[in-house]
């Protein structure tokens, strides 16, 4: 079975090493805090037993999971007998384009170089590199072993054999691939951004609250979770990252990030991982918080 190589070990990262040793695949889980890759094994464990329990795995299951999983804090020595590395570190450029330059010079010549990026160029990112025509994106959703959708992103050099290999792959995760073009944003984050930001402007504004803005977009479009507490899932510092990518890649000020949001996470109220963000999780369950840096 085809080694793995999973750069980063935060939601996604974790997410995405699971969900490929499931299917069989073998997997080195890379990051450069060895504390983060201690956290990230207890997640996976805890998520596999969530699974256990609601019978959708064995037990025996389970253990050849977690035993197909390698960790390691050496990027150079995680990646030298990968066949695909999947990159899901912070959504910074600069901090990718590090990444993909130690890669290029440790993985294998033949091995397939992915981004899980929600929004920042794949070709940008493929520049850096000697091989642009094997790095491609792999924009898994979150959580990742629930979400069936994987947006794949050609960029302008990569070839449509890397790509349909990507297609494959995707498939044996038991997960649905959508082909798409390299534009800020991609299709997801393109559409799903702006909902947000005008959800976040209308609670700015004055227009409605927290709860009441969440409760119109879910009772009346029969949207799972209100946009206020998916920017606070997602995390709205990933909210403003994207946005500010395609404010800047398209040069539409439509795409200008709240003014709102743009203080929250100045003020480090980031959502779920903060413990606060457009509801307060201090206690261990959601509430709406009710102050007034959500006025004008």
């Amino acid at each position: 079975m085809m080694n793995v190589t999973v750069v980063g070990a935060g939601t996604m990262g974790n997410g995405i090493a699971h969900v490929f040793a499931m299917k069989g695949f073998s997997v080195t889980l890379v990051d450069i805090s060895a504390s983060a890759l201690d956290k990230a094994l207890e997640t996976i464990q805890r998520n596999l037993d969530r699974m256990l329990k609601k019978q959708i795995i064995s037990d025996e299951e389970k253990t050849q999971t977690l035993q197909r999983i390698q960790t390691t804090t050496l990027l150079e020595e995680g990646v030298k007998s990968a066949q695909l590395v999947v990159e899901a570190a912070t959504e910074n450029f600069d901090i990718k384009a590090r990444i993909f330059e130690t890669i290029d010079r440790h993985a294998p010549s033949q091995a397939i170089l992915a981004t899980n990026t929600s929004s920042i160029s794949i070709t940008k990112i493929a520049a850096v590199t000697k091989r642009p025509q094997q790095v491609i994106g792999m924009h898994f959703m979150n959580p990742v072993p629930v979400m069936k959708l994987v947006e794949i992103i050609n960029g302008w050099r990569t070839e449509a054999s890397v790509t349909e290999r990507i297609v494959s792959i995707t498939k044996e995760l038991g997960k649905t691939p959508v082909v798409v073009n390299d534009y800020p944003g991609f299709v997801a984050n393109r559409i799903l951004m702006p909902m947000i930001n005008e959800a976040v402007y209308a609670l700015y504004e004055g227009v409605a609250g927290v709860e009441e803005i969440d409760t119109v977009m879910k009772l009346g479009m029969n949207h799972p979770m209100g946009p206020l507490h998916l920017a606070d899932f997602i995390g709205l510092d990933v909210c403003l990252a994207i946005l500010n990518v395609l404010h800047e890649g398209l040069g539409n000020p439509k795409y200008a990030p709240c003014p709102l949001l743009i203080k929250m996470v100045d003020a480090g109220h980031l959502g779920v991982k903060t413990g606060r963000g457009f509801y307060d999780y201090s206690e261990g369950i959601k509430h709406p918080r009710v102050a007034p840096e959500f006025r004008r």
